[in-house]
């Protein structure tokens, strides 16, 4: 699954951007995973048209649409459109009948969000047509993102999706808040934006209110001081909470208070769900290396 179309979470083409031996296409980020792990299903939100909010014609897309082609034609890879509502495009392919009780409901992509009821959803941006050009919905605005669940047990990931429109901006560029009222309590939860400036508003947070937080930082901006400040804060959500940092930017600790209080600041962060989802670990690796060593091992924490 791929969340957006940005070269941060699908790879950047360059000129040095080695070319697969098929010669179909470049390997960089996904193109290159997926030319070494076989995939028998994509989602994105843009198949098979990809031409909304407009035609993505750069070059990172160009060449993910050039895998995809190849892939399908000579590996047998299945194409679909990620679709918000549903929770059977992502199953089990190994006794999907056995755990009744896991599920990943898609929740929202090109603007389209679950309610919350059966798959039923609704448009949150307004019609292309009735708005200028300059207030059209950016890419990180059409992120896809879901809720996996299992027994008590849920997690979340939403993208890059924003939740803080920037000032003069109409209120529907706030996705976030739409999401937070489909998705409820959370275990753990995915950062939306990196924790940018524009995520992790108050509503957010505070429904969500999982007990471990996962960031994904490649910025000195990961996180802003005040997305920090809402993450930490009891009075937007009581209780304790962990916060889990892939790759701490070494800046980013200098001008913003309290960071020194992550529960890991680097390395792979794995969570281990126990059998029916009564409980969990967080589980980080040494990712200097690739025989991944256990660095630490947090919880047992327990599922709502």
């Amino acid at each position: 699954m791929l969340t957006h179309f940005h070269t941060d979470h699908m790879g950047q083409v360059t000129g040095a951007t080695p070319v697969s031996k098929s010669g179909a296409y470049k390997l960089t980020g996904l193109t290159e995973v997926g030319d070494r792990i076989p995939i028998a299903k994509m989602l994105d939100r843009g198949w098979p048209d990809y031409s909304y909010p407009a035609p993505l014609e750069n070059a990172e897309v160009k060449n993910y649409r050039a895998f995809l082609a190849w892939q399908a034609a000579n590996k047998g890879m299945r194409v679909e459109r990620f679709q918000p509502g549903r929770n059977d495009q992502i199953v089990p392919v190994r006794a999907p009948k056995a755990h009744p009780d896991f599920e990943i409901r898609n929740l929202v992509a090109n603007g389209e969000v679950w309610t919350g009821v059966g798959s039923q959803t609704r448009r949150h941006f307004p019609a292309l047509d009735s708005i200028p050009a300059s207030e059209r919905p950016s890419e990180n605005m059409c992120s896809s993102g879901f809720r996996l669940s299992y027994g008590r047990f849920d997690y979340y990931t939403g993208g890059d999706i924003p939740g803080i429109p920037d000032e003069g901006f109409p209120e529907w560029q706030d996705v976030e808040t739409p999401v937070a009222k489909a998705v409820g309590p959370v275990e753990v939860a995915v950062l939306n934006h990196h924790g940018y400036i524009d995520s992790q508003n108050a509503f957010f947070v505070g429904a969500l209110r999982p007990r471990v937080w996962v960031l994904f930082v490649w910025d000195s901006a990961h996180p802003t001081a005040r997305v920090y400040s809402r993450l930490r804060s009891l009075r937007v959500y009581p209780g304790p909470r962990d916060i889990f940092a892939n790759n701490m930017h070494p800046a980013n600790k200098t001008v913003v208070v309290g960071l020194d209080k992550l529960a890991s600041e680097r390395g792979h962060v794995v969570v281990r769900v126990t059998p029916g989802g009564a409980d969990y670990r967080v589980v980080v690796l040494d990712d200097a290396a690739e025989t991944y060593r256990v660095t630490a091992v947090h919880g047992p924490y327990e599922a709502r």
